[in-house]
């Protein structure tokens, strides 16, 4: 399955909002703030998801272009981390991170805007495509 990992840079890194020291679970935690799909694809059919291209447009402009195996660490070492403190159960979701490529990392940064579509590919798993809505 393909995700999009959204972030409220103002709950991640302003003081007022994100105390002393950034975050990054709280920003990401918002109602819609991790939108999903188009669909569950199995293993059998996808095979090896360490070796697949990712690939993030935000207006027909590419902004991230890399291959899963590009990981810090790989999704055994991913799930093992994990299960040490989460209960993972058959159907769970992790979301394995972000490459490089973000609006904040850019000069100047390209925060997202109302009204921004985004794209997320990954290779096998489809295109997931989500319009930014302020509310």
């Amino acid at each position: 399955m393909t995700s999009n990992d959204v972030s409220a840079r103002k709950w991640q890194r302003e003081k007022a909002y994100a105390g002393g020291v950034p975050q990054f679970c709280f920003s990401k935690g918002f109602d819609k703030y991790a939108p999903l799909g188009p669909a569950i694809v199995s293993q059998k059919t996808v095979g090896d998801a360490g070796q697949l291209r990712l690939q993030t447009r935000v207006n027909g402009e590419v902004r991230q272009d890399t291959n899963t195996n590009d990981l810090i660490f790989g999704i055994p070492e991913i799930i093992s981390f994990i299960s040490q403190g989460t209960t993972l159960q058959k159907g769970s979701l992790i979301m394995t991170g972000t490459p490089s490529g973000v609006g904040m990392g850019m000069n100047p940064p390209q925060y997202l805007k109302d009204g921004d579509v985004m794209e997320v590919e990954i290779e096998k798993l489809g295109t997931l495509v989500n319009t930014i809505k302020f509310e």
